[in-house]
C-alpha cells in the first residue's frame, strides 16, 4: 500500500520540513549565543575604558588635593614660607612614594615690578644663588621660588613663568577665578626628551580668600603648582601592560599623548571596539581616543557560537541521514511486499513463509536502527560533556540545555518507536507463545502491581475463569487497554475501570471501560493507525503504536475492536476473543 504522504526522494516532506525547522532553530541559538557573547565583550570594553578614564580622574583628584594642601600651608605661614618650610611640607607628601606621575611639587610668587628688589633681597637672605630668568616685557614676574624634589629640579628655581603665553596665562586664569586649572600644552625645561607636558596650578591670595574678580587681582600672592610630563603622568596611573586598551589624548589640536603607534606590538590595525572620550580637565578640553589592542582581542574570542552551530550541525546531518535510512529501508519493505504479494497470488502454499519473512525483515530493519538512535544519544552525550568542559555546567547555558534536552527526548522517542515497531511485526507469532491457562483475576491483579494502582480502581466482571486460546496476546491487548486508561486519565488517582467478559459459546465478549476524559467521535477510527496519536503537548509522550498492536492482535482472530464515547464521558473499548484454542488463522484463510 503507498503512503499518502508526499515524498522528496524517499524522505518525506514532513520529515524535511521538520529537519528545516530543526536547523533554523540551530542556526538561530547560534546567533542567539553570538549576540550575548558580542554583548558581553562590548560591556568589558566599556568597562576597561571606564577603568582608564576613571583612573585619570581620580589621580588628577588626588593631585588637586596636593596642591590645595600647599595653599593650605602657605596660608597657614600668612604667606611668609621659605625654603626650608616648604622642604618639610612637600617631605611630608612623600611626593616621589605617593606622587610618581608628578615631576615637581612648587611655589610660584607673584611679584610686582616694583616689588621686585625686595623679593630679590627676601630670596638672598634665604641662601645665595636665587637668580631670576629670563628677561621679559611683562609688568609683573612669576618666578618659581620653591620646588621639590630640589635636587632634580634645581634648574629651573628662579624660572619667570610670565615670559611664556600658556604658563603665563594659566596663572593669569586662576588668579581671576581662583579655582584649581592646567595649562594648555608645554615642554618642561627639566624634560629631555622635549615631549608635552602642562602644569597644575592652585592659587594663593593675601588676608584670605577673596570672594570678587576684583579682590582676587588685588590679593593675589601666587600659586602652587604641580608639573606634569604627560608621557610620565600616564605611566604613573596605570601600566600599559596591564591594559586591554591603548588611548591618545589631544588638547584641542596637540596630540600630548598617542599609545597608537606601529611599534606597539600590541596594536590592533582593525581593533574590535573604539570610542572618543571628551573630557573636562580643570579648564582644558581632553578628547581620548581609546581603542582595544590584541591582547583584548585574545583574551575576549569566544568559540562557544562556533561549537553550538557545528554541534548542531552535526546532529542535523545524523537525523537526516537517519531519515534517509527509513526511507530507503521503507522503499525495500515496500519493494520486497509487493514482490511478496505476486509470488501469493499464484502461490498460496508459500504464504505464511512469506508473511514470517517480511515479519523477520520489520523487525530487523527496526532492530538496525536503533543502532544509529543509539549513536546519536551517544554522540549528544560527548558533546555535551565537551562544553561542559569548555564552558562549565550547562546549566548556566538555559539554551543550549534546553537543545540537548529535546536531542535526549527525540532519542528515547525514537527507540520507543522502533520497540513498537519489533513488538507489532511480532503479534503474527502468537501460536508458538501459547502458554498454559491464564487465569483472568492473577492477570488483573499483576496489572493492579505493574501500574502501581489501588486494587479497588480495577473491576472484573467476567463468565469465565481463564483464557485458554493465545492468551499471550489476549494478555498485551488487555494490558495495553488497562495502562492506557490510567496513562491517559487526567486525574490517575481517581481513574476507575471496568473490566468485562461475557461468555458468547465459541467466543468472548470483552469490554473495558474508564470514566476518562474520553475521545471525541471524529477521531475513533483514527486512534488504531499506526502512528497516530491524539496527544497534546502537556500530555505523556506516545509512540502512537499502542492501539495499533492491539488491532492487529484481534483481528488475526477475525475479529475486531471498536470504541464508544465522546469527551469527558469516558471510553469503552470492546472486542471479541475466541473462546476455544484454534490453529486457524484467520487473515490466511482470506488470502488462500
Amino acid at each position: 500500500m503507498k503512503s499518502s504522504e508526499p515524498h522528496m526522494g524517499g524522505v518525506s516532506i514532513l520529515h524535511i520540513a521538520i529537519v528545516l525547522m530543526s536547523l533554523a532553530m540551530t542556526i538561530g541559538a547560534y546567533l542567539y549565543s553570538r549576540h550575548q557573547v558580542d554583548l558581553q565583550v562590548e560591556n568589558r570594553f566599556h568597562a576597561a575604558k571606564d577603568r582608564a578614564i576613571g583612573l585619570i580622574v581620580d589621580r588628577m583628584s588626588r593631585y588637586e588635593d596636593a596642591l590645595w594642601s600647599g595653599v593650605a600651608h602657605v596660608d597657614a605661614l600668612d604667606g611668609q614660607t621659605n625654603r626650608l618650610d616648604w622642604k618639610a611640607f612637600a617631605g611630608s607628601l612623600k611626593i616621589r612614594e605617593r606622587y610618581p606621575g608628578a615631576n615637581s611639587f612648587g611655589v610660584i610668587s607673584y611679584v610686582e615690578r616694583d616689588d621686585f628688589a625686595q623679593f630679590q633681597a627676601a630670596r638672598a637672605a634665604e641662601g645665595p644663588g636665587f637668580d631670576v630668568y629670563p628677561v621679559h616685557d611683562q609688568d609683573f614676574l612669576l618666578p618659581i621660588t620653591y620646588i621639590e624634589p630640589e635636587d632634580i629640579n634645581a634648574a629651573v628655581v628662579g624660572l619667570d613663568v610670565a615670559h611664556e603665553t600658556n604658563r603665563r596665562a594659566g596663572v593669569l586664569a586662576i588668579r581671576d577665578s581662583g579655582t584649581a586649572q592646567i595649562t594648555g600644552p608645554i615642554v618642561l625645561m627639566q624634560d629631555s626628551g622635549h615631549t608635552p607636558g602642562f602644569l597644575f596650578y592652585t592659587p594663593f591670595y593675601r588676608g584670605g580668600k577673596p570672594q570678587t574678580v576684583q579682590a582676587r587681582q588685588e590679593q593675589f600672592a601666587g600659586v602652587v603648582y604641580a608639573s606634569f610630563v604627560v608621557r610620565k603622568l600616564v605611566e604613573g596611573l596605570l601600566s600599559k601592560d596591564l591594559r586591554e586598551v591603548r588611548f591618545s589624548i589631544r588638547d584641542n589640536d596637540k596630540i600630548i599623548y598617542d599609545e597608537h603607534s606601529d611599534e606597539d606590538p600590541l596594536r590592533d590595525n582593525n581593533p574590535m571596539f573604539s570610542d572618543t572620550v571628551s573630557l573636562d580637565m580643570y579648564g582644558r578640553n581632553w578628547v581620548l581616543d581609546i581603542r582595544t589592542n590584541t591582547a583584548f582581542r585574545q583574551q575576549n574570542g569566544s568559540e562557544q557560537p562556533t561549537l553550538i552551530l557545528i554541534g548542531g550541525l552535526i546532529i542535523e546531518i545524523l537525523v537526516f541521514s537517519l531519515l534517509v535510512m527509513l526511507a530507503r529501508s521503507n522503499r525495500r519493505a515496500q519493494a520486497y511486499a509487493h514482490q511478496l504479494t505476486v509470488d501469493l497470488r499464484s502461490k498460496t502454499e508459500h504464504l505464511e513463509r512469506a508473511n514470517a519473512e517480511i515479519e523477520q525483515f520489520v523487525y530487523i530493519a527496526s532492530h538496525d536502527l536503533r543502532t544509529p538512535v543509539r549513536g546519536i544519544g551517544y554522540l549528544a552525550d560527548i558533546i555535551e560533556e565537551d562544553l561542559e568542559e569548555i564552558f562549565g555546567p550547562l546549566d548556566d547555558h538555559a539554551e543550549i540545555k534546553a537543545q540537548f534536552k529535546m536531542i535526549h527526548e527525540r532519542v528515547n522517542r525514537m527507540n520507543d518507536l522502533t520497540k513498537g515497531i519489533m513488538e507489532f511485526s511480532r503479534i503474527g507469532n502468537f501460536e508458538a507463545e501459547v502458554p498454559p491457562n491464564m487465569n483472568l483475576e492473577a492477570l488483573i491483579a499483576d496489572c493492579v502491581v505493574d501500574i502501581c494502582v489501588d486494587a479497588a480502581q480495577i473491576q472484573l466482571s467476567s463468565d469465565v475463569d481463564k483464557i485458554s486460546c493465545d492468551s499471550y496476546n489476549f494478555r498485551r491487548v488487555l494490558e495495553s487497554l488497562i495502562t492506557n486508561a490510567f496513562k491517559y486519565h487526567p486525574e490517575p488517582d481517581a481513574a476507575q475501570i471496568d473490566v468485562s467478559v461475557e461468555d458468547q459459546g465459541n467466543r468472548l465478549k470483552v469490554s473495558v471501560r474508564d470514566n476518562g476524559k474520553g475521545i471525541s467521535p471524529e477521531f475513533h477510527g483514527r486512534i488504531f493507525d499506526v502512528f497516530q496519536t491524539l496527544r497534546k503537548g502537556d500530555e505523556p509522550e506516545s509512540t502512537g503504536i499502542g492501539l495499533a498492536i492491539v488491532k492487529k492482535a484481534v483481528q488475526r482472530h477475525g475479529y475486531n475492536i471498536a470504541v464508544s464515547s465522546s469527551e469527558k464521558e469516558g471510553a469503552e473499548f470492546t472486542f471479541f476473543w475466541p473462546n476455544t484454542q484454534t490453529s486457524e488463522d484467520p487473515e490466511l484463510s482470506k488470502v488462500a
